[in-house]
């Protein structure tokens, strides 16, 4: 069975920065696609970053610039880094990732919450 675990949530004031990481574990015979998204209070779920098995990258208009997205194959594992947090980033943030096992599977790690609040 199939694992993600995030960590590197938790409190900021605005302007400053956290680093998200995703582990994936278990039985993998490759990841394609793994990805980051985010769940604010009285929204829906939305893309924040995502990275193709050959880096190709892709942000949502609202972190561009700020966000960075990035991944060691070796480890299994896919980073976040937020800079310049502002309120409206306050989320549940989660990790996404395309798995072969050998199938094609889709996890979800169980989030982690990011608050940025003076």
């Amino acid at each position: 069975q199939v694992q993600l675990v995030e960590s590197g949530g938790g409190l900021v004031q605005p302007g400053g920065s956290l680093r998200l990481s995703c582990t994936a574990s278990g039985i993998i015979f490759s990841i394609n696609a793994m990805g980051w998204y985010r769940r604010a209070p009285g929204k829906q779920r939305e893309l924040v970053a995502r990275i193709t098995g050959d880096g190709m990258t892709n942000y949502a208009d609202s972190v561009k610039a700020r966000f960075t997205i990035s991944r060691d194959n070796a480890k299994n594992t896919v980073y976040l880094q937020m800079n310049s947090l502002k309120p409206e980033d306050t989320a549940v943030y989660y990790c996404n990732a395309d798995l072969m096992t050998p199938t094609l599977t889709t996890s979800w790690g169980q989030g982690t919450q990011v608050t940025v609040s003076s």
